[in-house]
């Protein structure tokens, strides 16, 4: 196993924050080592900073999906926190259904991971408006930084045991068995997401237009403090008036600073 000096990890946690925003301590030395020294094995490349040099020099951008995969937790299922989509289904979506004179329903799911989240919000949003749906734009925007992630989502295909919690009829409804003993979603359902890659540190975010719900959960808890609040700043700029933000659980807002106003916990709301 090839080890990581401590300059080595200094250099590497800076790159990575500089860029991603993602903070390491540390003391999550011995992860980082335990979690990219078998890429470099596979490599055969015997330091950390030839890796580094490899990844940034590397213009198709796989080296660097690779390595953001393997230092981040990709870890999601459907319905993950179910009182957020209870609330989107109950108290969101009527709102927005009676208020958005457009029809053009702005939902971005900003950490998408392997698409359980806006997967789980298009099936919802397509059983909230049923035969009503006819003239509205209910695409969902999903978008992450890894290309390895937004490659599985676009995929739609889930092992068994990753749909045991959706009810039966969404089951029978939005997905199909495969021969393999997974099951694909529909092309209803698919088509109903947009996948893109996205940095969620970029000064400036590619949208014509502002979000009426913006779910960004467990993706915080990589950043330090002040990473956190630019970001929570700048989703409350692109959130539409009367819109809401989703956090996860374990995360939280700085009350004193944030525009947003409380709902219900990680359940955040523009006036």
């Amino acid at each position: 196993m090839v080890t990581i000096t401590e300059n080595e990890f200094r250099q590497f946690a800076d790159y990575i924050k500089s860029n991603y925003g993602i903070y390491f301590k540390s003391e999550k030395k011995v992860l980082i080592e335990g979690r990219l020294g078998q890429v470099l094995s596979n490599m055969n490349v015997d330091s950390f900073t030839a890796y580094m040099d490899y990844v940034k020099a590397d213009k198709t951008g796989q080296a660097l999906s690779v390595m953001l995969d393997r230092i981040t937790t990709n870890h999601t299922f459907f319905m993950r926190e179910a009182e957020h989509f209870y609330y989107f289904r109950d108290m969101v979506l009527p709102y927005l259904k009676k208020t958005i004179r457009s029809h053009d329903l702005r939902i971005w799911s900003a950490a998408c991971s392997t698409g359980e989240e806006p997967y789980t919000l298009a099936m919802i949003t397509d059983e909230f408006f049923g035969q009503d749906k006819t003239g509205w734009d209910t695409k969902i925007l999903a978008t992450d930084i890894s290309q390895g992630v937004l490659a599985s989502a676009k995929a739609g295909i889930y092992d068994s045991e990753n749909i045991l919690d959706l009810p039966e009829n969404w089951i029978r409804k939005y997905f199909k068995e495969q021969d393999d003993g997974r099951y694909i979603l529909s092309d209803k359902i698919r088509n109903e997401v947009i996948f893109c890659r996205l940095n969620l540190i970029d000064p400036v975010f590619p949208f014509k237009r502002k979000m009426h719900v913006i779910f960004c959960r467990n993706v915080m808890i990589y950043f330090d403090n002040e990473t956190r609040d630019k970001l929570i700043e700048h989703l409350y700029d692109i959130t539409e008036p009367g819109g809401f933000l989703f956090i996860g659980q374990s995360e939280n807002l700085n009350r004193a600073r944030t525009k947003y106003k409380y709902v219900m916990p990680a359940v955040y709301r523009k006036e």
